[in-house]
């Protein structure tokens, strides 16, 4: 059983249901002072404790997503890759040793409000590991392609790539069941409101449970080469993708707002538009990110400060937007940030900043989910549309 399945959860919810009911018939039987009597009743104990724990300790991972899977708890660090995949028919079943490999990892399963239909109808979310060369790390995504992928008249066309980031900890589950993005996706799709785009739904936390902040940790996990080199490269190796970086964009929530922006700032030749709701514009030093995640390195941590970067950097050639609401607890950052960035793009015209404020709402997914449909849009108007075609078979 996987690690998020809910069949495990139900399997230690009646464990200790049995426990407990076994206790408190065989108690009165084991009331005995001997030792091995009373070691059944450690035993017993145990059982229904540890089954208790567990149930308690899956249903936090499954709502936060510290791990995704078995590899993840039990290797941590990532699993190091030694096996590069090749080309293969778009669309065809993966080969052994392909970068990109299905899974049941992730919990789609228990999404009910998903469309229904055929894929050339509404589209298909598959949940898929990938694995990455450069970085070493490992992860599962959700892959959300539109319904044209699948219509054979589009058989040679590649599309534009969204990379769809969450806050931290949570799974990418969250993207789907708390944010709602294919579903979204399809509905502004099917209304001419967003062109057809490959989706790719992630979470910022590669290396669990550890907060990177997308970012290559001196002495750890390397999240930046994972998302700015490795992922682009396996997606690109699998599917029908545009090769042009103007085709691609990254976009996220919370943390994964901040990853966004950040990975596109440092990175606009591989994503070249942002898109970031509720946003931090520094790295924080908590527990979260191990108290100091440069290890002391000044450089690195000024480098990935958002607002330095615009103050002392060469401006990146991006488009970004920048979400939020006036009642939220950022937005007093989130207008200091603009306000450098509009000194940053009236010298520099090839780097832009738009804005979007709603009137209230907290750091939710209430509120994420009302400020997403306007933020696909503005990435929809930014994504280039693929130029390159697949060759003739």
């Amino acid at each position: 059983m996987e690690l998020t399945s809910r069949t495990l959860v139900y399997s230690l919810i009646a464990l200790a249901g049995l426990g407990l009911v076994a206790t408190l018939w065989l108690w009165p039987k084991l009331a005995r002072q001997h030792p091995l009597v009373m070691l059944c009743r450690i035993a017993l104990l145990m059982v229904v404790q540890l089954s208790v724990v567990g149930v308690l300790g899956l249903a936090l991972n499954n709502s936060y997503g510290f791990y995704t899977s078995w590899n993840d708890l039990l290797r941590p660090g990532g699993t190091p890759l030694s096996l590069v995949g090749s080309e293969h028919p778009k669309g065809a079943a993966p080969k052994s040793g392909a970068l990109i490999q299905p899974t049941s990892e992730g919990g789609l399963e228990t999404i009910k409000d998903l469309p229904q239909g055929r894929p050339e109808e509404v589209g298909r979310v598959d949940s898929v590991r990938v694995t990455g060369t450069e970085s070493g790390l490992s992860d599962q995504v959700f892959v959300y392609l539109p319904p044209e992928y699948f219509i054979p008249r589009y058989a040679r066309e590649r599309f534009p790539v969204l990379l769809t980031l969450a806050g931290y900890p949570g799974p990418s589950l969250h993207l789907v069941e708390g944010l709602r993005v294919p579903q979204t996706a399809w509905d502004l799709e099917r209304t001419g409101k967003m062109a057809p785009t490959v989706i790719v739904m992630a979470r910022p936390t590669v290396a669990p449970p550890r907060n990177t902040e997308c970012v290559d940790v001196p002495g750890g996990p390397h999240a930046e080469t994972w998302f700015a080199k490795d992922l682009p490269a396996a997606l690109r190796s699998t599917y029908r993708v545009s090769r042009a970086a103007a085709s691609w964009g990254v976009l996220g929530y919370s943390t994964g707002g901040s990853c966004a922006l950040r990975l596109s700032m440092r990175n606009p030749g591989v994503y070249p538009q942002a898109a970031a709701m509720h946003a931090d514009y520094t790295v924080p030093n908590d527990r979260w990110t191990d108290g100091d995640l440069f290890r002391g390195d000044q450089t690195a941590a000024l480098n990935s400060d958002l607002n330095w970067r615009l103050r002392n950097l060469p401006a990146p050639k991006v488009s970004l937007l920048v979400v939020s609401t006036r009642t939220e607890e950022d937005y007093a950052a989130t207008q200091q940030f603009l306000a450098t960035a509009q000194q940053v793009a009236d010298a520099h015209p090839e780097f832009r900043a738009d804005s979007l404020f709603l009137d209230d709402g907290g750091h939710s997914f209430e509120t994420w989910q009302r400020e997403l449909p306007a933020a696909l849009e503005w990435m929809s108007d930014h994504l280039k549309p693929p130029q390159d075609r697949e060759p003739r078979q």
